[in-house]
C-alpha cells in the first residue's frame, strides 16, 4: 500500500472484547498508510474509556488489550467515510441490549441494541462505506431488510443467518480473494482477508469521491 489516497478521510471501527489483534493492527497501519484517520470506538457505558481484551486464540495464548475512549453514540456519523464492524465475536457482544422491565419480551427487542441501531443508520447512508469481516454481519441480522438482496461473503458459521435475511452469498474463490463488494457494502470471508478488505473499502471511498 502506498500513496495517501484517503487523505482527510475518517474510518470508524467498532470493537469489543474478543477482537483479533492482527486485524486491529492492519486497520491502524493500513488505513494510516493511505492517509486516513482510524477511530476505534465502542459502547462505553457512560465511562470515559473501556479496555477490551483480545481473543487468546489469535494472540498466542496471551491476551492483548485495546483501550477505547470514543463512544459511537456520541459521534457525528456523517463525518466518516467508512464504518467497519470488526471480526470474530465483537458483533455478538455489541448486540447486547437491556431487556425492558415489565414488558413482554420480543425477538425484535434486539433491534434496540445501540450498536445495531448505529450500523442501521450507517446502512441508510449510501455515502458511507460499510464493512464487515468474518462474523461481522451479525450486527445487521436483527434488521434482515438491510441485507435482503445484497451480495455478501462471511464466515460459514453464520451462512444460515445471512441467507435467512435474504442476502446472496458469494463463496470465496481465486477471483474475489475472499472479499465481496456490493456498492456501499464490503464484506470479507475471515479476518485473514483483512488486507484486500482494506483495499476494497479504500477503492469504494475513492469511487464515491469521483
Amino acid at each position: 500500500m502506498n500513496g495517501r489516497k484517503l487523505e482527510g478521510k475518517k474510518i470508524a471501527v467498532l470493537v469489543e472484547s474478543e477482537f483479533v489483534p492482527g486485524e486491529i493492527e492492519a486497520y491502524r497501519y493500513g488505513f494510516a498508510a493511505l492517509g486516513a484517520e482510524v477511530h476505534f470506538m465502542s459502547r462505553l457505558w457512560n465511562q470515559p474509556s473501556q479496555t477490551f481484551v483480545s481473543d487468546v486464540e489469535h494472540a498466542g495464548n496471551t491476551p492483548v488489550t485495546l483501550e477505547v475512549n470514543t463512544d459511537f453514540q456520541n459521534i457525528n456519523l456523517d463525518e466518516y467515510a467508512a464504518v467497519i464492524m470488526a471480526a470474530n465475536y465483537t458483533s455478538v457482544r455489541l448486540r447486547y441490549f437491556e431487556r425492558p422491565q415489565g414488558q413482554p419480551f420480543s425477538p425484535d427487542t434486539v433491534r434496540s441494541a445501540p450498536a445495531v441501531q448505529f450500523f442501521a443508520r450507517a446502512m441508510a447512508n449510501p455515502r458511507i462505506i460499510k464493512g464487515a469481516l468474518c462474523h461481522g454481519l451479525w450486527i445487521l441480522t436483527p434488521n434482515p431488510e438491510l441485507l435482503k438482496g445484497r451480495k455478501v461473503i462471511c464466515h460459514e458459521v453464520m451462512l444460515a443467518d445471512v441467507l435467512n435475511c435474504g442476502a446472496q452469498y458469494i463463496p470465496p474463490d481465486a477471483e474475489n480473494a475472499g472479499v465481496v463488494v456490493d456498492r456501499d457494502l464490503v464484506t470479507g470471508h475471515t479476518w485473514h482477508e483483512v488486507m484486500p478488505f482494506i483495499l476494497a473499502i479504500a477503492q469504494q471511498i475513492q469511487a464515491l469521491a469521483t
